[in-house]
């Protein structure tokens, strides 16, 4: 992996958004199980720029020696911080997402290391929680490897891939220091 870096995506760079765009349609098949029903204008680069702005943290896997999609390379995975609350619950809901070709390389893993050490150093989050359907065992492991442990199981929590399918959840406490202050 020495020619992958992963980094913060920067929404106002609108190659980001193609080359987010480029990434998500060329693994669609592969993602499809794993995902909700998606409409064709999801996989572009204006639908990409929405989202990009949506209010979530997103995390590139950027492989450098590859093609040009995004500022730095191609992206070949991606991890999301959504739902971030602060206060005195400061928590946030992770997702992610890697490349079919690059599956097995450890990816997904640091991608999850990279989020959560900066939801605990930069965001000041306690808690983050990640869920994964009942048979993704490959994420299940990628969890388990970064500290997560298995807090339940969500009936019908998300429709994914045509149907409701039900979720294990997972968490990582982050650290027990106190929030700061309220106003």
């Amino acid at each position: 992996m020495t020619s992958i870096t992963i980094r913060r995506a920067d929404p106002a760079d609108p190659a980001e958004a193609a080359g987010l765009a480029a990434a998500l349609l060329r693994n669609r098949a592969a993602m499809r199980p794993f995902e909700p029903n998606r409409t064709e204008s999801y996989y572009t680069p204006e639908a990409q720029a929405a989202r990009l702005g949506d209010g979530g943290l997103r995390w590139f896997a950027v492989d450098e020696s590859r093609d040009r999609e995004c500022r730095d390379g191609r992206i070949v995975g991606s991890a999301t911080l959504s739902g971030i609350v602060l206060g005195p619950y400061r928590n946030a809901t992770l997702g992610y997402w890697t490349d079919a070709e690059y599956g097995g390389r450890g990816l997904a893993t640091a991608l999850t290391e990279e989020v959560c050490r900066a939801a605990r150093d930069e965001l000041g989050l306690h808690r983050i929680e990640a869920g994964t359907l009942l048979d993704n065992h490959a994420s299940q492991r990628v969890l388990a490897k970064c500290g997560f442990e298995r807090i339940g199981t969500a009936p019908r929590c998300l429709h994914i891939d045509g149907a409701w399918r039900d979720h294990r959840l997972f968490q990582r406490i982050l650290h027990d220091d106190p929030p700061p202050p309220s106003v």
